[in-house]
């Protein structure tokens, strides 16, 4: 017998797996090709469109340009410059849309920076302010044998 096999995947990784090839699928053709198999759901069977409704609402593929937002990442690092996107054949616009992204990454930036110290002082303070207070509390007599009284 051997023993060196890996193990088989079960039913319902198998089908998780086709459900997440079909959303893939469908994510690559944008809201209508949602928006068809939902109405091919409810014409087949209508707890199926129902289901598919349901999904495009909890996943906001109704709501939102998921499509777009995906092709944009796919295809970053493809334009000129840093990567923001292809270029629009204006040089001037293109420069201006670099510099103008450029400087909002560094404010940003800067801007997580001062969170980041402001958090620190807070914690900071509150942590004196325990300091102080355990300065200013009488120290407590130590829980022992009693001592006789005479």
């Amino acid at each position: 017998m051997n023993t060196d096999f890996a193990p088989r995947p079960s039913v319902l990784d198998r089908v998780g797996a086709l459900l997440a090839g079909v959303r893939d699928w469908l994510d690559d053709r944008g809201k209508w090709a949602w928006i068809v198999a939902m109405i091919l759901g409810f014409i087949a069977c209508w707890p199926l469109g129902f289901a598919i409704l349901g999904y495009m609402i909890w996943s906001k593929r109704m709501f939102s340009c998921r499509h777009r937002h995906h092709h944009h990442h796919h295809h970053r690092g493809h334009g000129h410059g840093r990567g923001y996107a292809a270029s629009t054949g204006n040089t001037a616009f293109d420069a201006y849309r670099e510099e103008t992204l450029k400087r909002l990454e560094d404010e940003h930036r800067e801007f997580l920076d001062f969170l980041q110290k402001l958090r620190e002082a807070k914690d900071k303070a509150e942590f004196d302010q325990f300091m102080q207070g355990r300065k200013e509390q009488p120290a407590e007599p130590q829980a022992g044998p009693a001592a006789p009284q005479a």
